[in-house]
């Protein structure tokens, strides 16, 4: 009754003003969202709100007419007391709402395709992870975002926070786009030292550095925090970098930025044309073109790790979006590859990113990566993948990058049980309880003996194959670092929609969507030919969601 009452004055507001099925409404702000449907069977058109003549958000919507498909969400707790002019190229005005509650809050996170320890927004679209960062005992989370829509389009920045970087709060949007473009992937630091002039008294700012994207050009820019990432500024001067004349080319985007010591300067790897390019800045506002590294595309990430844990043994790795990466040395002007391209991760994860500012009590490389998963049916869409430590390690190779999950991932596990020495069927047997669970772990390490190729499988779906002849781990190769002991260990781990895999420590990953053959009846399996499972245990996952 409530949501109708809402509704009903809504809509008298618009009959007495003549404006039933009109493309302009006008709505006094007394809640704190505005509710508004979707249909995807409708095209998309422009929206505006516009308060004292003055445009403040304008985005692309497919509004329902009628039934929707589900509904989204503005938050305009900004305008409260303020009449807000709706301006849009379509019909469907008249369902609009106001509420202090999103549309479909009693069933949020609890809907059948909602991962339940894996980072989603409430509603719409997400992709690359933005603006990693550790200040004032918070993780940060921003993220491309299209608040309006579940496919991509409308590029905002979202936000999420955590104490432990496993349970998340969104908040509300943190930067919206305007003149220059929509608000692409980058960066955010702590700047201490007030280099950009945007602090206040003993209060640093959190200061982003991002791409603006419009149909002529990308351009980097850049806005500054005071309140912890919750209300941001941009800076009047923007655009603070214009570099696509240089390369004739739209493509440039997606700055890393991070504080390089040796030289007291910011460093700044911008993903131009073909490579990373590396740009050096003393204030975050005035940049130099320094070097240029070809061979990655999208999202550069540049940082220093020691190897095997010896500080006296230091590397640089640098890597794309796609997860390769080179090793390296760099000193603040140049990157200078001395190994690689290798894979690190394959599958759905993409754009992955890197926190700064983290502790130096902590010291540890946190990475969270964007899961490309559909989720049919939800009203969002992609997910987050698990925190990851990235480490380098000496193998038989030569040094390489290895990622496993954060050790936080652990709070969510129970174990169910632990057995060693099993054979195949019996380590099925003990794994058939839990077959249609919604969030497991299943860690295991594999003795082929005579076998030429072993796995595990659920519902027919793949979730590790080993392919001794070809050398391949599902079906990219993999060379263990023994190759006499003829063993290989995985960490499976399960959510409602997806599994990521991690062997032999964290040497290789991949993740993936779960996907179960719909006639497939004999739930998980083990096979290879005379198989020993050495070791298995196996944990139920708690959600990370408050009912």
């Amino acid at each position: 009754m409530k949501r109708k009452i809402l509704f009903l004055s809504v809509c008298a507001a618009f009959v007495a003003a003549g404006q039933v099925g009109a493309e302009d409404i006008s709505v006094r702000i007394t809640k704190k969202y505005l509710n508004l449907p979707v249909s995807h069977q409708v095209d998309r058109a422009v929206m505006t709100f516009e308060v004292g003549g003055v445009t403040e958000r304008t985005f692309d919507i497919r509004l329902a007419s009628g039934q929707a498909d589900y509904w989204v969400f503005c938050d305009v707790s900004a305008f409260d007391g303020k009449d807000i002019k709706i301006s849009y190229g379509g019909d469907g005005l008249r369902q609009i709402y106001q509420s202090d509650r999103i549309a479909g809050h009693d069933s949020l996170y609890r809907e059948t395709n909602r991962p339940q320890f894996h980072f989603t927004p409430k509603r719409g679209w997400h992709n690359d992870p933005n603006g990693l960062i550790y200040y004032g005992g918070e993780y940060h989370l921003f993220f491309q975002h299209n608040p309006y829509e579940r496919e991509w389009g409308n590029m905002h920045w979202g936000h999420a926070v955590s104490k432990d970087l496993i349970h998340w709060e969104e908040l509300p949007v943190a930067l919206y786009p305007d003149g220059n473009g929509t608000v692409f992937s980058g960066s955010a630091v702590i700047d201490y030292g007030n280099t950009a002039g945007f602090n206040r008294g003993d209060t640093p700012a959190m200061v982003a550095v991002y791409t603006a994207d419009n149909p002529a050009k990308q351009v980097q820019c850049v806005a500054y925090s005071l309140d912890r990432g919750r209300t941001w500024t941009k800076y009047a001067g923007n655009p603070v970098l214009d570099s696509g004349g240089k390369w004739n080319s739209k493509d440039t985007r997606d700055p890393k930025v991070f504080r390089y010591e040796p030289n007291n300067e910011w460093v700044m790897a911008l993903n131009e044309r073909d490579g990373h390019s590396i740009y050096t800045s003393s204030d975050l506002k005035n940049w130099t073109y320094e070097s240029h590294t070809t061979g990655f595309w999208e999202c550069p990430e540049l940082f220093e790790l020691p190897v095997d844990g010896d500080a006296d043994n230091r590397r640089w790795v640098m890597y794309g979006a796609s997860g390769t990466y080179m090793i390296g040395s760099f000193d603040g002007r140049t990157f200078s590859p001395e190994a690689g391209k290798y894979y690190y991760t394959t599958g759905t994860a993409y754009a992955a990113q890197t926190f700064t500012n983290m502790p130096a009590s902590d010291g540890r490389r946190i990475q969270i990566g964007w899961g490309r998963i559909a989720h049919p049916g939800m009203p969002f869409r992609s997910l987050m993948l698990l925190p990851t430590e990235l480490t380098l390690r000496t193998t038989k190779d030569g040094v390489r990058l290895f990622s496993r999950p954060a050790r936080e991932v652990d709070m969510l596990q129970t174990v169910l049980f632990q057995k060693s020495l099993l054979r195949a069927e019996e380590a099925d047997s003990l794994l058939q309880p839990y077959r249609d669970a919604d969030c497991l772990r299943v860690q295991f390490t594999v003795k082929l003996s005579h076998a030429t190729d072993a796995g595990l499988s659920l519902y027919g779906q793949q979730l590790m194959r080993y392919d001794m002849n070809f050398n391949t781990v599902n079906g990219v190769f993999y060379s263990p670092d023994d190759m006499t002991c003829m063993e290989i260990s995985a960490d499976v781990i399960l959510d409602r929609t997806s599994v990521e895999v991690f062997i032999d420590g964290g040497a290789y990953s991949c993740s993936m969507e779960r996907r179960a053959d719909g006639s497939n009846r004999e739930g998980f399996r083990f096979w290879g030919n005379n198989v020993e499972i050495k070791d298995l245990k196996v944990c139920s996952m708690a959600s990370i969601w408050k009912f």
